[in-house]
């Protein structure tokens, strides 16, 4: 087990940015084929259809390897414009499904591809500098943070935790106070949706597993999320862990406050 957390914690962003560029690759080759192939036809139609296409096809091309190219940039530390980190995002958002594809093919395992996933979205974040103010900045973490066993309903409010020091929830709700922020716990995807809606954070720190973590970020870009993998002990989705100290880092990292109460610990 000790293996696989450290795995899940020091994951290659090379992974994903490998398969990512592969995938850039194929697409390209596979859109020029289809302009060649429609070429007559479409000069049959109109004759400024193929150049019309072409410009498109050209445009498509450029939007994947300029954003590919945004994302190395930004990882070695680059400082780059705005518009070109979201232009980054929209394109790993477009590609992300070819390399999960890509790594089946070439039998990397997609919890592998989706930790990769992660570390680079981590990277353009930190090179991003997004600094929020407390108040706007929030963690959301699964259901199975808490203690199984525990009798207390805090997925709709988190503040019904007793803080007793059985799982991880009470010292993620102790960060919160010292540091002015919020805190949610969700029972599944639609439920963290729903918070981070009515939550209207600019920035995120999110807890759960690759999948979870991989889907949220996409679900809600353009937000600033870190991520980070829970600790499994017992297996997936049962009384899991996070380390304290790694989220603390994430607040310091994204949040303009300072801890009203000194800091917090692992």
């Amino acid at each position: 087990m000790v293996g696989v957390v450290e795995q899940v914690i020091n994951p290659k962003k090379r992974v994903f940015l490998a398969l990512v560029l592969v995938s850039a690759i194929v697409t390209a080759i596979i859109l020029y084929l289809i302009w060649k192939v429609t070429f007559l036809g479409l000069a049959s139609i109109v004759a400024w259809l193929p150049a019309a296409f072409g410009i498109f096809v050209a445009g498509v091309i450029l939007f994947l390897f300029l954003g590919e190219l945004a994302i190395v940039l930004a990882i070695l530390g680059m400082p780059l414009p705005k518009i070109l980190y979201f232009w980054a995002w929209k394109a790993i958002n477009f590609l992300f499904p070819f390399a999960v594809g890509l790594g089946r093919i070439f039998s990397v395992p997609r919890s592998k591809v989706e930790q990769s996933f992660v570390a680079v979205n981590n990277a353009l974040v930190k090179q991003h500098h997004v600094r929020v103010p407390s108040n706007r900045l929030l963690i959301l973490t699964p259901h199975c943070l808490q203690l199984d066993t525990c009798p207390r309903k805090i997925t709709r409010n988190v503040e019904n935790c007793a803080q007793c020091g059985g799982c991880s929830v009470g010292s993620l709700l102790k960060l919160c106070h010292q540091y002015g922020m919020h805190l949610v716990v969700a029972t599944g995807g639609t439920l963290a949706r729903q918070l981070v809606a009515k939550a209207r954070p600019k920035a995120i720190i999110a807890v759960a597993c690759e999948r979870d973590l991989t889907s949220g970020i996409q679900d809600v870009f353009p937000i600033p999320v870190i991520a980070i993998f829970n600790q499994r002990p017992f297996g997936p989705c049962f009384n899991t862990r996070v380390d304290i100290a790694r989220v603390e880092e994430a607040i310091r990292l994204l949040g303009e406050g300072t801890p009203q109460h000194g800091s917090q610990q692992s």
